[in-house]
């Protein structure tokens, strides 16, 4: 049996005889990597935490039995307890992942019970604190992170969660303070409302809670200014995070010099893309921009990606590498300095130290961080002289990246950074296996094999990539080989530079957008082509790992046969459909929008979007953040949308899904001359009016012939949208009509009982009379609102008037999505409870 520490891998040499329990040669550093990301993964599943005491007893256990196994191994004349082969290598694994699991369990724990107590949210409380990271501005004013140093609340001092993340309007109403541009490094005493963190929650959707938790956020909150409540104050400019003051000045200084001569309120829209190559700021490029780099497959390439961090230390290892060699040339001791350390290992060090500097400076993202834990491992095998397979240096990497930071291993990043370096090692390793003896060639053909190369290299990433893109993201650019070709050298070998160099020159900052300018007009004519995105419904999880196998063996340096073989492990990711009702049945989804109203109907071939959610900000909408997530992850394209009146709450995402589904039709109670309906098709929705499809009854009650009087509200024209299926279980979809409406709609002996039904106006006390909700008598009642809403939405009193009937209650901040289908009509699937995860809201202590 071959001993677990023992080794053959060239450029090791390992004493004669057994190693002791701590030698990592590459046998046994594979095992604890793998058992690094095994523990890990098991971590991350938990939908509660263990309590913090059982979790250290286990995580000493796993250390105990480590030193146990060290000391009997080394112990000198005692009989040593070695373990060959298989039985040792599942020993290290075994350890690796339970120390691993505990001490990711404690950091869990102890950062849990940080959060911001329930009590509490709501209070104004005053907090003296630094501004401990660059502020990101928006069109309604700025977010950012504070460190709070003290903090009190009626004379009572505090203890809160560090950071805080903060908003400050600009519009100084609502109580507000309008905002000054804040620093970095600053000390403030604000007054501020607080919250405990919570997101929407959607099947598809961005995990909002995971993004904060990662960031070690556990409370969100506003800056306020009122009657009672001091001003914010600045107190001083301190010395603290220096680094994100030098991110915002360079920032700042990047926008003064592209935004000379564009008149107030304008923008150059390259300029976004050269602040984020510099600083890391990916919110300055703007969301048209980010929908033509996703539809061509470039957007990795539009921030401070892996591919730019390694370059830069490519580029500075050769520099100091070829300095390095000059020095043997000089007397004293740096002379000898360059005999005592080779020119090699210098060079790896500077590459990597160059390397983290800059990822520090753009802001130390997960992107980066992943980047430069690679390039750390290389370069200590590099200088350790260690040459080690593929495989184990993969999976070091990664373990190394979890160990950092382990929720990482969630991140769509994640996946496509190891995998796009595992499927590069893996042909790299292949064609060094074919190589030919190299012989004496021209400059021309040393160049052609460069591009063959490049050529090669892409091809095999795009192949390789698409199954593992379309399970991430339910599509994959078609177009993404030849944007990429023309994109990588461009962005790489010519924006950054000229965007880096210009911190020293800052007008080539200006030939840095003309650049980007021109790489925009090969992007947009590509995504303008047919067919230049392929989109599928979000396949399961074995679709995706066998699409992804699938990939790896068409584009690995296996035989031709073998290739083909992942051809029909493809199939199940490339044309994978979500499975729909029956003939004669629906389904509803009340989405996870904050305050304001979205539903999904489906049928066995037809969908309808009634309403479409709030506008959160002029820069953001549940259209873009939430509906078109959704309805891309379930794989459909609506074939209507209906929007019961003119409010925001209902309308604000519908300009993003009328620009994603030209197709759609537009049903509406909105005033001839809205917006929404300039230029468009347009059928106004009134009672009486009636469809089927597939079976299922659509209809509508409301609007009709009752007296609304001459400038009705716009609630009282809601449309009030009744679906049936072939069995005779309902739905009712009544907007925010309110009192009168309601009881003049069952005065009519209006169809309104229903199985199912949307709470009328968020739950508002001026809606859910005590007729209309028997007229209803539903089994499930759903409210659509925001946590911890202005309007204290649902009323406690409408609240109870439901729960007296004895039916299921869902409220959205509390469900997440909900799912109801015809089928089963006493059965609600909420996401919270579908995908429950410890870092989700509530927090359980």
């Amino acid at each position: 049996m071959p001993q677990l520490w023992a080794t053959d891998v060239p450029g090791h040499s390992s004493p004669g005889g057994p190693s002791s329990f701590w030698r990592l040669p590459w046998r046994g550093c594979m095992a604890a990597s793998l058992g690094v990301l095994a523990g890990t993964a098991l971590q991350l599943q938990q939908a509660r935490l263990w309590p913090l005491v059982d979790v250290v007893w286990v995580g000493l256990a796993g250390l105990v039995l480590s030193l146990g196994m060290a000391w009997l191994g080394d112990r000198p004349g005692r009989r040593a307890v070695r373990l060959s082969g298989v039985g040792a290598w599942v020993l290290v694994w075994l350890l690796a992942l339970v120390l691993t699991w505990a001490q990711l369990g404690i950091r869990a724990a102890l950062l849990r019970d940080s959060a911001l107590p329930e009590a509490w949210e709501g209070l104004d409380i005053e907090v003296i604190g630094r501004v401990s990271a660059m502020p990101q501005r928006l069109a309604w004013g700025q977010r950012f992170l504070l460190v709070p140093e003290s903090a009190q609340w009626a004379g009572q001092a505090l203890a809160l969660p560090s950071p805080l993340w903060l908003g400050w309007s600009g519009a100084g109403d609502g109580g507000e303070a309008a905002a000054p541009a804040l620093v970095a490094g600053e000390r403030w005493r604000f007054s501020v409302r607080l919250k405990r963190v919570h997101g929407a929650l959607n099947p598809g959707g961005f995990d909002h809670e995971l993004w904060l938790w990662e960031q070690g956020v556990l409370a969100t909150g506003q800056v306020r200014a009122g009657p009672g409540l001091p001003l914010p104050e600045r107190l001083a400019a301190t010395a603290a995070y220096p680094v994100e003051r030098w991110r915002q000045r360079v920032r700042d200084a990047i926008w003064r010099h592209l935004l000379q001569g564009v008149p107030e309120g304008g923008s150059v829209r390259q300029a976004g893309v050269v602040v984020a190559l510099v600083t890391g700021d990916q919110r300055a490029i703007e969301r048209a921009d980010w929908q033509v780099f996703r539809n061509t497959g470039v957007a990795h390439l539009m921030s401070i990606s892996g591919l730019h961090i390694t370059l830069l230390a490519w580029l500075a290892s050769r520099a100091i590498q070829a300095l390095w060699r000059q020095t043997a040339r000089w007397p004293g001791w740096l002379g000898r300095a360059c005999l005592r350390w080779p020119a090699p290992w210098v060079a790896s060090l500077g590459g990597l130290l160059v390397a983290l500097s800059y990822s520090v400076f753009c802001g130390w993202g997960v992107p980066a961080q992943r980047t430069v834990g690679m390039l750390a491992v290389l370069t200590c095998l590099r200088v350790a002289g260690l040459s080690w397979p593929w495989q184990q240096t993969w999976a070091l990497m990664a373990a190394v990246v979890v160990l950092w930071d382990p929720w990482a291993w969630l991140q769509p990043g994640f996946w496509l950074s190891f995998v796009a370096v595992g499927v590069l090692f893996v042909t790299d390793a292949g064609a060094k296996g074919r190589a030919l003896p190299q012989e004496p060639v021209s400059a021309w053909l040393q160049a052609w094999r460069a591009v063959a190369a490049l050529l090669r290299e892409q091809w095999v990433l795009t192949l390789a990539l698409a199954p593992l893109t379309l399970w991430l993201f339910g599509q994959v650019s078609v177009v993404g080989l030849v944007a990429n070709l023309f994109a990588i050298p461009w962005v790489t070998g010519v924006v950054t530079p000229l965007a880096l160099l210009g911190c020293l020159l800052p007008p080539l900052w200006d030939a840095a957008a003309w650049a980007v300018q021109g790489l925009a007009v090969v992007l947009v004519w590509l995504a303008a082509w047919p067919g230049a995105t392929w989109s599928v419904a979000a396949p399961p999880l074995w679709a995706g790992a066998v699409g992804l196998l699938g990939g790896v063996m068409c584009a690995g340096p296996w035989p031709g046969a073998w290739r083909l073989l992942g051809v029909p492990l493809l199939l199940p990711v490339l044309f994978w459909q979500a499975p729909r009702p029956d003939w004669g049945r629906f389904e509803l989804l009340a989405a996870d929008v904050g305050q304001g109203n979205a539903v999904i109907v489906r049928t066995a071939q037809h969908t309808l979007v009634y309403d479409a959610g709030p506008r959160y900000s002029p820069d953001s909408d549940a259209g873009d953040r939430v509906l078109l997530p959704l309805l891309r992850a379930a794989g459909e394209t609506p074939d209507r949308l209906v929007l019961s009146h003119r409010d925001t709450d209902h309308t604000g995402g519908a300009r993003a899904l009328l620009s994603a589904f030209p197709q759609m039709t537009l049903w509406s109670s909105l005033a001839p001359d809205h917006p929404l309906r300039l230029g468009r098709e347009h059928t106004a929705c009134g009672a009486g009016q009636s469809w089927q499809w597939d079976g299922v009854h659509f209809a509508f009650s409301h609007p009709g012939a009752v007296a609304l009087g001459p400038e009705p509200r716009p609630n009282a024209l809601s449309c009030v949208l009744r679906v049936q299926d072939a069995h005779g279980v309902a739905a009712l979809l009544p907007g925010d009509i309110e009192a009168a409406q309601e009881l003049a709609l069952v005065g009519q002996g209006a169809a309104l009982a229903a199985d199912w039904l949307l709470v009328p106006h968020h739950g508002s006390k001026t809606s859910s009379t005590p007729a209309f909700v028997a007229a209803v008598a539903p089994r499930v009642a759903v409210v659509q609102a925001g946590y911890r809403n202005r309007f204290a939405h649902p009323a406690p009193e409408v609240r109870e008037r439901y729960l007296t009937r004895e039916l299921r209650w869902v409220e959205t901040p509390v469900c997440g999505a909900a799912l109801w289908r015809s089928q089963q009509p006493d059965t609600v699937q909420c996401e919270r409870e579908h995908r429950p995860r410890y870092w989700h809201w509530p927090l359980h202590p």
